[in-house]
């Protein structure tokens, strides 16, 4: 379901109701993506990162991907980019100031998952191959 959230739901979007939950949608625009949240939470838990180290601690995200997520949170304001004038290039990432805003509300967000698991019952690995 949330695989179709975001982009090309705003795109799809009737401009009139498009006021009553605008916020709501550029606020899950902004954070969708598989490995958005996952990067956002090692760049909070190790501090700034440079490309390979984060690489390292999602072994299952291709480079592509990285490349793309590490992009649109830059472009987003979330994530600051750093380049060092070196040989061979060093890029380091970290949190902006609007990244470490949003941290508290992705702790709200995992809380409520917790909960969900808890009251619906199911085994977390259950319920992510259900998603997937």
């Amino acid at each position: 379901m949330l695989k179709n959230w975001g982009k090309e739901y705003l795109d799809a979007t009737k401009v009139e109701s498009q006021d009553l939950y605008y916020e709501k949608r550029l606020a899950l625009t902004v954070i969708e993506g598989k490995w958005k949240l996952i990067i956002l939470c090692h760049l909070e838990r190790e501090g700034t990162k440079r490309f390979g180290e984060l690489k390292k601690m999602i072994p299952n995200i291709t480079q592509k991907m990285l490349t793309n997520q590490l992009r649109e949170l830059e472009h987003d304001g979330l994530v600051h980019r750093e380049v060092y004038p070196v040989v061979p290039p060093k890029v380091e990432y970290s949190l902006t100031e609007q990244g470490q805003h949003l941290l508290p509300i992705l702790h709200k967000l995992e809380d409520w998952g917790r909960d969900f698991l808890k009251h619906t019952g199911k085994n977390k690995t259950i319920y992510m191959e259900e998603l997937t």
